[in-house]
C-alpha cells in the first residue's frame, strides 16, 4: 500500500483507490494516482498495490485464516470509509484479476454499504462492458453506488507523464469532481 504523500493524519476521511490493471504505465493507475493528486485537505488517499499477489479465488479458503495478501485487501477495505475502482476493459469485461479481487470480497461484510464509485479511462464508447459487470458485482456486494461521483474520463497513454500523473487540466478538473461528490457524502459522518 502507498501511503500518504501528504502526510495527512489518520483521522480524515480515507478513501481506498483500487485499479483492475496489473499493466505497467496503466492509464487506469495514472488515473488513480491523479486523483490521489488532487484531493482536498483532510482526505487520504491510498492506492492499492497488491492486485497482482491475490490468489485465485477459491471458497474453500474464504474464511480465517485467510492468505496473507487477502488478509490485507479485506483490512485495507474495512479501514477505508469508501473506494473508487478504475479499471480496464478485457474481452468485453472485466480482467480476471480484477473480478478475482472482487470475488474475495464477497463472502465477507468489510465493504457492504460503503461509499463506491468507479471510473472509466477507455475512449469514448469503451469500457462499457467493464463497467456494467462490476455493476452487476457491486449489487451483489451491497456497496451504496455513488451514481454522481462515477466519471467517464477518457486517458491516452500519452496523457500519463513519466511521474505517472495526468497534467491534462480537464482531467484533473473531472478527478476532482469526484471528490466534491463524494465528501458531499461522506463529510456529515466526518463532523
Amino acid at each position: 500500500m502507498n501511503g500518504d504523500a501528504r502526510g495527512l493524519s489518520d483521522s480524515g476521511i480515507r478513501v481506498l483507490l483500487i485499479t483492475g490493471s496489473t499493466r505497467r504505465g496503466s492509464t487506469n493507475a495514472a488515473a488513480l494516482a491523479t486523483l490521489a493528486h488532487v484531493r482536498p485537505p483532510g482526505v487520504r488517499a491510498q492506492l492499492y498495490d497488491g492486485l497482482a499477489k491475490l490468489p485465485a479465488f477459491n471458497p474453500d479458503d474464504d474464511q480465517p485464516p485467510y492468505p496473507a495478501e487477502v488478509a490485507h485487501l479485506r483490512n485495507e477495505i474495512a479501514a477505508a470509509d469508501a473506494l473508487i475502482f478504475c479499471t480496464p476493459e478485457y474481452a468485453g469485461t472485466l480482467p480476471g484479476s480484477f473480478k478475482n479481487l472482487l470475488d474475495w470480497t464477497v463472502g465477507g461484510t468489510e465493504i457492504s454499504a460503503k461509499p463506491v464509485c468507479w471510473i472509466n479511462v477507455g475512449a469514448a464508447g469503451r469500457g462499457r462492458g467493464a463497467i456494467a459487470t462490476l455493476e452487476v458485482v457491486l449489487g451483489y456486494l451491497g456497496v451504496e453506488v455513488l451514481d454522481a461521483a462515477c466519471r467517464q474520463v477518457p486517458v491516452g497513454r500519452e496523457d500519463a507523464g513519466a511521474d505517472g500523473l495526468i497534467s491534462d487540466p480537464a482531467v484533473t478538473a473531472e478527478l476532482r469532481g469526484i471528490w466534491s461528490t463524494l465528501l458531499n457524502r461522506l463529510a456529515p459522518s466526518h463532523d
